[in-house]
Parts: structure tokens; C-alpha cells; sequence
């Protein structure tokens, strides 16, 4: 029997699905690779309807083994390479993902996940595959993985022909001027900024807040609060959204973390928590038994969250270094990462109550309901993909629990924080450090994640390491040119 989702059916079963496409000859599939990029297809009804009987059908693997730009990665890897010819992996359909693109004549359309054909188990670096294990983990101890994603992004006045005719310089943003929270901007190009909230309900992805940000032609638009695998799906998919109506408005939204070098860049700030199976936020210390906070919190600034919050946190200071990969996957997501007031991107290892310069912060006001208490995750960058972000910090978190985990730093107190203290731990600062770091024998990512994920996942942050340090940016030219 379908159940419902919002307001849409959700199919069930075989016949559900049946009932559901009865008036479709053909159905819209993608999955997502390590990029956080989608990878789709239209299929006829009736193949579709055989894949999900079947539990599958063949796609091609080289999805796993090319970079962003569809080149195949220069040191070959193993899901995916020459020696294996590019084989088949199997896509398995999942019908909770089921919703309607309202901008494609309301096309039935379903997210896949990747299983290795021999084995039928998730791929390794199968981005739903890595969460959704994650979550199962989790829920072994009868928990739940709960999220949200708040996506800043550039938009410009170009279309691809017209970015790829400049040679992506002098790019015209949608609106000039600094303009955070404005309500005069909103109403230039309203139909674009209307449409991106209105067609983003009608896909069944719920919007909390949707708002002008610091910058030229930035928006800024806050996911609802959901389960973290549903979080991850919403996020991949209101790209695709924005992308996609961008184009009909001749709008190119970039979620690329750091586009203008003297501007702020785009955060993929990522919020989580805990719930077990009632439902109750286990983050939330106790209002009955410590009104006033609890009494053994390690640091004043924790006194509003539980032990196990507290153990959470712990766990995910300490390995935020050695998985920065997944959070922050790009060499441009490193130039966005420069600490300080001006542009409060964190590049520290530092937590704090409502603190918007540190890595992680605390929300937990005891003036606001207990289920709003959560860790922002203000490091990722727009350009992050969510399912490896939400698995690396769930994981970390788990490990605290499990370790009984301590913090052993102090809060930062100011916006600013005092960085010259002896114990604050940088983060990496280029992906080439962070991609060395998370690939070390020992590291703390292949601990939580094997060595499997970390083998594959790190040789393609490698990969976009090496055509990095093969360019030659116009900064170099302009630079030496005439003078060295």
C-alpha cells in the first residue's frame, strides 16, 4: 500500500508502482557519484518496471572511474578501470525517492543506488550507499540521523555558452552590491528567486528560510530539518533544481565555494543531530533533572547539551582534520576556509555556544525549545557533496559515543577566538595536505570509513590535486610574465 509523503504517494510495492505510472510511458533515473554530481537517464516504463522486479539493472561503472568533467582519472582505481573494461554495476531503485519534476511535465522520477554486481552490497564510495550505512549504524544503538542544509550560492547572468565564450572571466553577477537579507533585491529577477522556492515544494523538497546573502547576486536557501538520508537527497537534488531553473531564466547558480577572491565565499553549513526512537533530540541535557544546565558539563558552553552531545562533539573535533576531504572535496574549497571576522569560514579545529567563527557551533539556548539543540557544521563549503559531509560527521560522532569520548579544549568564547592558544589545531589548508592527511596509514578516516572508501575516495581528490598543480592560473601569468 502507498504511503504518503507530503502529498505524494509513495510507492510500495510492485502494484502501488503500477498504479502510480499508469498514465507514463517513461520514467527519469539518476544516482550520484563523488562529486555529488547527478547521473541519470530517461527509461521506458516497461524497462523500468523490470529493473525494480528484478532488483536492478546495469549501469555503467565509469561513472566511478571519471572526474567531474567526465576525464577518466590519470591513476586508474579500482571500481572502475581499463583492466575491469568499464564494467557494469547494478542500480537499484529506490521508490521512497519517488517524486515529479514540475519543470519536465511533472516526469516520474527516482533515485538509484549502486551495488557492486558480484557481491549485490553498496559500493564502497556509493554516496547513498556510504550514508545510508551510516544511519544503519547508527540506529543500532536505536538511534536516528537528523539534518539540515543551509546552501549559500553566487548567481550570474550568463548562460553556459555565454560563461564558456568569456573563458569564465569577467562573469556578470545577477544583481550588484552587498545586499545580506534584502527585500529591494528580491524583487529584481522575483520570477527566478519565486520559482527556485514554489517548484522546490512542488519536487517535495521543504524550504525553511530562502533570503539574499552578503554579495553580488547571492541567495541563500535553508533545507528543512529531516532525516539525514532524506537531508542528503533534498540537498543533491535543489542543485539540480536551481540549475535547472536557472537555465529557463538564463541564470547560472554556482555552488562553487570561493568564485571571487576578495568577496565571501559559499558555505554548505550542515546542522545535525540525534533523536531516538520516540523521537526526543538526545542532545538536549535534561530541563527536569538540571534546570540550570547540567553540572558536569567539561565547559561552561556545554552545560545545555547531554553527556552524549558532549561525547558527539568530542568525536567529531577529533577527527575533523583526517576526513576534510569529505567535507570540503575541492582545491577551491580550501581559498573560502580564512578563518577571522571578515568572512567566518572557520580553518580550526574549535567549537563554541552560537558562535558563527567557529568550526562547530553549539545551539542550545535554554530559551529555545529543546528539540532545536544542534551542531552546525560551518566548515563545508556549497561544493561539498552532503551524503559523504553527513556520513563523515555521524561517523565522528558515533565514535565519540562509542569511546566515551571527553573534550579536552575550551570553548571559543568571541566570534574571533584566540588562535594563538597553545591546544587550537589548524585544519589542512590545501585538499593536497588534507588528501595526505585523510590517506596516511592510521588516519582516523580509515578507522571509521576502511580502507576500501578511503583508497578509492582519496585517489580521486588526488587526481584533482595533480591537474591543479598542472595549471597555470592567469594569476601566474599576470604575475611573471613580463618580470621573472
Amino acid at each position: 500500500m502507498a504511503s504518503a509523503t507530503n502529498t505524494i504517494l509513495v510507492p510500495e510495492s510492485l502494484e502501488d508502482l503500477q498504479h502510480i505510472l499508469q498514465h507514463d510511458s517513461k520514467i527519469k533515473v539518476a544516482g550520484i557519484d563523488v562529486d555529488g554530481v547527478l547521473r541519470g537517464k530517461y527509461m521506458s516504463k516497461a524497462k523500468f518496471l523490470s529493473a525494480v522486479s528484478s532488483g536492478g539493472f546495469g549501469f555503467c561503472s565509469v561513472i566511478f572511474g571519471w572526474d567531474i568533467h567526465d576525464a577518466v582519472y590519470t591513476r586508474e582505481l579500482a571500481i572502475s578501470n581499463r583492466a575491469n573494461g568499464y564494467r557494469d554495476i547494478v542500480a537499484q531503485v529506490d521508490l521512497s525517492t519517488y517524486r515529479r519534476i514540475p519543470w519536465e511535465n511533472n516526469v516520474p522520477f527516482f533515485l538509484v543506488s549502486f551495488l557492486d554486481p558480484v557481491s549485490l552490497t553498496p559500493l564502497c564510495v556509493d554516496p547513498r550507499g556510504v550514508l545510508r550505512l551510516t544511519c544503519e549504524r547508527v540506529a543500532e544503538l536505536g538511534l536516528r540521523c537528523i539534518a539540515g542544509v543551509e546552501y549559500e550560492y553566487f548567481n550570474f547572468k550568463e548562460t553556459a555558452e555565454s560563461a564558456s565564450q568569456k573563458n569564465f572571466t569577467g562573469l556578470q553577477p545577477l544583481t550588484p552590491g552587498m545586499h545580506g537579507y534584502s527585500l529591494l533585491r528580491t524583487q529584481l529577477n522575483q520570477a527566478y528567486f519565486n520559482e527556485l522556492f514554489d517548484e522546490s515544494i512542488k519536487f517535495q523538497i521543504e524550504i525553511e528560510g530562502h533570503h539574499t546573502e552578503t554579495g553580488p547576486g547571492v541567495l541563500e536557501t535553508a533545507l528543512a530539518y529531516t532525516s539525514a538520508s532524506r537531508m542528503a537527497d533534498n540537498a543533491t537534488l535543489f542543485k539540480f533544481l536551481a540549475k535547472s531553473i536557472g537555465m529557463k531564466h538564463g541564470v547560472i547558480p554556482s555552488f562553487m565555494a570561493k568564485p571571487w577572491g576578495n568577496l565571501p565565499g559559499c558555505s554548505g553549513h550542515t546542522h545535525v543531530s540525534l533523536q531516538d526512537l520516540s523521537g526526543f533530540n538526545i542532545f538536549a541535557h535534561s530541563n527536569a533533572e538540571h534546570p540550570n544546565g547540567r553540572p558536569d558539563a567539561a565547559f561552561e558552553d556545554t552545560k545545555f547539551i547531554s553527556l552524549r552531545a558532549e561525547q558527539f562533539l568530542a568525536g567529531l573535533l577529533d577527527g575533523l582534520p583526517d576526513v576534510m576531504p569529505m567535507l570540503v572535496p575541492t582545491v577551491n574549497g580550501y581559498k573560502r576556509l580564512v578563518g577571522g571576522e571578515a568572512f567566518w569560514a572557520p580553518n580550526a579545529v574549535t567549537y563554541g555556544y552560537d558562535s558563527r567563527g567557529c568550526s562547530v557551533r553549539i545551539i542550545s539556548p535554554p530559551s529555545v525549545p529543546l528539540p532545536a539543540t544542534r551542531f552546525e557544521v560551518r566548515v563545508p563549503g556549497a561544493d561539498m557533496n552532503p551524503f559523504f559531509t553527513l556520513s563523515a560527521i555521524f561517523k565522528l560522532g558515533l565514535r565519540g559515543i562509542e569511546k566515551q569520548m571527553k573534550l579536552t579544549t575550551p570553548p571559543m568564547s568571541t566570534l574571533q577566538g584566540d588562535f594563538s592558544r597553545k591546544e587550537v589545531v589548524m585544519l589542512p589548508r590545501s585538499l593536497e595536505a588534507a588528501t595526505a592527511r585523510m590517506m596516511r596509514p592510521g588516519s582516523i578516516a580509515r578507522e571509521v570509513f576502511g580502507d576500501e572508501f578511503v583508497d578509492h575516495y582519496g585517489g580521486t581528490r588526488e587526481h584533482e590535486v595533480r591537474l591543479w598543480n598542472q595549471a597555470v592560473t592567469n594569476w601566474e601569468v599576470e604575475r611573471y610574465l613580463e618580470l621573472a
